[in-house]
């Protein structure tokens, strides 16, 4: 007993690092049986495979650890909860042993009838006698901690020397110096090159050339078999996602075979309804590096009018703030307590890898989602992006109304009452008044009158009470709605549509694939194999910011932009200032907003023919009220002036900020107009004088325009009010970023305004 009195009073340590070693662990001595001296330490069971995952990458000896024995207890059965009771026992093994196949080598009893192979290609110095191991043991009394004994951590064999890796002289030259399998990164890119038909000789031919201009071989990765890609290859083709002709059987048993992939699951049952969680581990890992501190989004419903059970999609932005899916949820529809569940599930996980992971907002495209549930799990402001009903009606006017007159009509119309809506200037009776006025497309109006006007009223109240997405927003979850319209529903076979089975399967290999390539600096090399399925590219966003001013021409209300990459083709828009303008380009016919739309409306700001967005008002106003609170709230006052500052430090830690054509010389000083018209009533009010408040304004403004898409965590703290301030200042993409510095300190000059003000 008093053995494991010490081992439960060990610490459990969980290093933050997406893989560790033993070198990241402390290791206590305990004494075990046999009079032997233990080297014990304590993780979290979920980082079992991180462990080893990080010995296996060991630099002095790189290898790989394969389960040479498991025993493991039924989880339907329930235990009596023994001190010593085992839950499951894995010895993991270097994979260059225990036998040694090597000449004089010795091979255990039970591997007696081992004959060596003539051709011995398959296995070339595979087993070298290596003793390294360790035990992996979960506790009955414990089932969240995974108990390791690694007592032989040195590679040597019998006799105590080196028998694989750079101290082992003998293997100079063979396939012992590295690692036995290749690395999960490079069989992640074969599988997804695979998967997205790109052919295995053309695999090889590109990953040979490579080693070459290398000079030869210097790593594991570079002894890539023609023989496994074609082994990879083969198990690809003869897999199939029909598993059982019941589909709540087959999937089951995919669940059961993809344990890594699940993070929350509850089966087919009269009680509950069905709900599945995705994510692989290079999803997690992405969720992770990106998500931190950034901007978490929901894409809630794809498909819902094709699948059997539509997809809930939670994304990333990466550093081009393209949306990469981070998790996919399929349910028939996620209720309040299915929400709860799989997000507290998904959170837990990433936690689990990293407990400082915190996310800075979460932006939310349905009005009834719960928001009320994502505060509580995320504990981070919640913004509303309104892409998905103006990428709908935009799609549908196209389709709906054959007129172009009409088009441009209808678009003006729409974004002048959402405008209106978002300024709290108007109500959901705006929309029914217009639908009477466009009385002669009446294939629109009652198309708008039996999807819309039922909903319209929670749509604006939603864009009224949380802060709105800025523009970039919208155009990255645009262009990662067409991605996986065109990568999912690609089936020649409608009939797979209703099958969850066959959902599940392609979205874990060829969906999958599809967005790790995205992220993969070598695919322009496999350029001859992109088909439709395989678009990628910049957001609209990013493009616009490389339309030089010059291919711009404005002519009352509409406009012409040049193309840069063929000058002799010109696109026209119309209502060039607004969002909800009409294009002539072949990305616009589709109803997403293109980059000729975004490029106006930022040269229209720039030129100040056009008003603010709903986004940089929304800001102002927050400011407003948050200068307007009591002061006997001292508690909330502190936080006003620590939230400024911490905005502060977060400018002057901002390095050099990618510039654009469009972003040089454009700042944006839209304190006059219709701003100064809105505010300045509110800011007359305060015993400040109204120059100072103009000021503090201004120097606020130029300081968003130094923010980006990430901020501190700090910002993301408690009382609603505040958190809508820090989410749009964390928002604010849309504008142009011009000097970080002169920024920084405007606002610095802001903040001191706004504590002299309320010590007053």
């Amino acid at each position: 007993m008093a053995r494991w009195d010490q081992i439960f009073s060990l610490p459990v340590q969980n290093p933050t690092l997406p893989e560790f070693s033993s070198a990241d662990l402390v290791w206590s001595k305990v004494e075990g049986y046999r009079d032997n001296i233990d080297r014990l330490a304590l993780i979290p069971y979920t980082r079992v495979d991180d462990f080893v995952r990080g010995e296996s990458s060991n630099k002095d000896c790189p290898t790989s650890f394969h389960v040479e024995a498991r025993r493991r207890k039924a989880k339907e059965k329930t235990y009596k909860a023994k001190v010593d009771g085992i839950l499951e026992y894995i010895l993991y093994w270097c994979s260059f042993g225990p036998d040694d196949n090597r000449k004089g080598g010795s091979v255990r009893p039970c591997r007696s009838t081992y004959v060596p192979k003539k051709n011995n290609a398959g296995r070339p110095n595979s087993k070298r006698g290596c003793r390294c191991h360790f035990i992996v043991k979960r506790l009955i009394a414990e089932p969240t901690v995974a108990l390791i004994i690694y007592n032989h951590d040195k590679h040597v064999d019998e006799k105590g020397l080196p028998c694989h890796g750079p101290q082992d002289k003998k293997a100079a030259g063979t396939r012992a110096m590295f690692a036995p399998y290749i690395s999960e990164d490079l069989r992640l890119r074969v599988l997804s090159l695979l998967y997205v038909g790109v052919s295995v000789e053309t695999i090889m031919q590109r990953h040979n050339e490579s080693v070459e201009k290398q000079g030869g071989p210097s790593n594991r990765d570079d002894l890539l078999t023609h023989r496994y890609v074609r082994r990879l290859e083969r198990s690809i083709r003869r897999s199939t996602y029909e598993l059982d002709e019941d589909d709540d059987v087959s999937v089951s048993m995919w669940v059961e075979s993809h344990h890594s992939h699940v993070f929350f699951y509850q089966g087919f049952s009269d009680a509950e309804p069905f709900s599945l969680g995705i994510q692989t581990e290079w999803q997690l890992q992405q969720m992770i590096r990106f998500g931190n501190c950034r901007l978490l989004a929901s894409d809630s419903r794809f498909g819902t009018n094709k699948l059997k059970y539509p997809i809930h999609s939670l994304v990333v932005f990466d550093s081009e703030n393209k949306a990469i899916p981070v998790a996919w949820i399929i349910a028939p529809r996620v209720s309040s307590g299915d929400a709860y569940r799989w997000m507290r599930a998904l959170c837990n996980r990433v936690h689990a890898k990293d407990p400082l992971w915190k996310v800075a907002g979460f932006v939310v495209d349905d009005p009834f989602a719960d928001i009320t549930t994502i505060r509580d799990v995320f504990q981070c402001p919640v913004l509303f992006s309104f892409w998905r009903i103006r990428h709908a009606w935009h799609k549908n006017i196209i389709k709906r109304c054959q007129d172009t007159e009409t088009r441009v009509e209808i678009s003006r119309h729409l974004g002048q009452a959402v405008d209106k809506v978002c300024r709290k200037q108007g109500t959901a009776t705006l929309f029914e008044g217009l639908m009477e006025h466009f009385g002669n497309s009446p294939e629109f109006v009652e198309y708008f009158r039996a999807v819309w006007s039922p909903r319209i009223g929670a749509w604006t109240s939603a864009l009224q009470t949380l802060p709105l997405a800025s523009q970039e927003i919208c155009a990255a979850m645009e262009l990662y709605h067409y991605q996986m319209k065109c990568r999912l529903l690609n089936e020649r076979d409608s009939e797979a549509y209703q099958r969850t089975d066959w959902l599940v399967d392609k979205l874990g290999t060829k969906v999958h694939s599809y967005f790790w390539l995205d992220e993969y600096s070598g695919k322009d090399d496999f350029a001859r194999y992109w088909r439709e399925e395989w678009v990628s590219g910049l957001t609209s966003f990013r493009k616009a910011s490389s339309i030089p001013d010059s291919h711009v021409v404005i002519s009352g209300m509409s406009a012409k932009v040049t193309d840069k990459c063929d000058v002799n083709e010109v696109h026209v828009v119309w209502s060039p200032s607004s969002h909800f303008g009409v294009c002539s380009c072949s990305w616009a016919q589709k109803g997403y907003i293109c980059q000729h739309m975004i490029k106006l409306a930022q040269v229209c700001r720039g030129n100040r023919t056009a008003k603010e967005s709903a986004s940089l008002l929304q800001y102002y106003q927050a400011l407003v009220d948050l200068l307007h609170l009591p002061p006997g709230d001292s508690l909330f006052r502190d936080y006003a002036a620590s939230l400024a500052v911490s905005v502060e430090k977060q400018i002057n830690a901002l390095g050099d900020l990618p510039n654009s054509d469009a972003s040089e010389g454009t700042v944006q000083k839209e304190v006059a107009g219709e701003v100064a018209t809105d505010l300045d009533g509110e800011l007359s009010k305060m015993p400040m004088s109204r120059d100072k408040c103009r000021a503090c304004s201004e120097n606020a403004e130029d300081a968003i325009s130094g923010s980006e898409m990430e901020m501190d965590h700090s910002l993301c703290s408690t009382k609603a009010g505040a958190e809508d301030v820090a989410s749009t200042v964390q928002n604010e993409t849309d504008i142009a970023t011009e000097n970080h510095e002169r920024g920084a300190k405007r606002l610095k000059f802001c903040s001191t305004r706004a504590r002299e003000y309320v010590d007053e």
